[in-house]
């Protein structure tokens, strides 16, 4: 499984009220809800990012409220993957239960920068920077993990294993 997009940075410590505002909480509909992610921290960010892209941070990831919308809104935007130095664990843990793959990886979190393209392989860990010519050795999910994120999160993995 690998994922593979250009780079979209982020600093340390963004938070899930930045990641989708809490004014959108009542939308319904994911899409129109994805529409707003990370609009207080980059007006942009919807309109720039492709199918596939990846978004880095820094340390904290996903800090503030346990909201499940915000790994949510990630994923369904189109955003394939999140690096970050470390991550909140609640986020970490509502990031794999909706199957959004997020690897935690110190030195890809720092040199990787925004625009370059960059390489997943979920299997191994590695992280390629294809712009840097450089690669970095992330943690690989465990094989369960794998099976939840291939099944598009956690309810679906449960479902196919019954």
């Amino acid at each position: 499984m690998n994922a593979k997009g250009t780079a979209y940075k982020y600093g340390d410590n963004v938070d899930t009220d930045v990641i989708i505002p809490a004014r959108y909480l009542a939308i319904q509909d994911k899409e129109e809800l994805a529409e707003h992610c990370m609009e207080d921290i980059d007006s942009e960010f919807v309109k720039k990012i492709k199918k596939g892209d990846i978004m880095v941070a820094g340390r904290n990831f996903g800090c503030g409220s346990s909201r499940e919308h915000a790994p949510l809104v990630i994923k369904v935007s189109g955003i394939s993957c999140v690096i970050a130095e470390t991550f909140a664990r609640i986020f970490y843990r509502n990031a794999i239960n909706i199957g959004l793959p997020i690897i935690e990886c110190k030195e890809a979190s720092q040199r990787i920068d925004d625009k370059d393209e960059v390489e997943i392989d979920f299997d191994s860990g590695m992280i390629y920077n294809k712009t840097k010519n450089e690669e970095y050795k992330g943690q690989p999910f465990p094989e369960f993990m794998q099976g939840i994120i291939k099944a598009e999160g956690l309810v679906n993995y449960i479902n196919e294993k019954a």
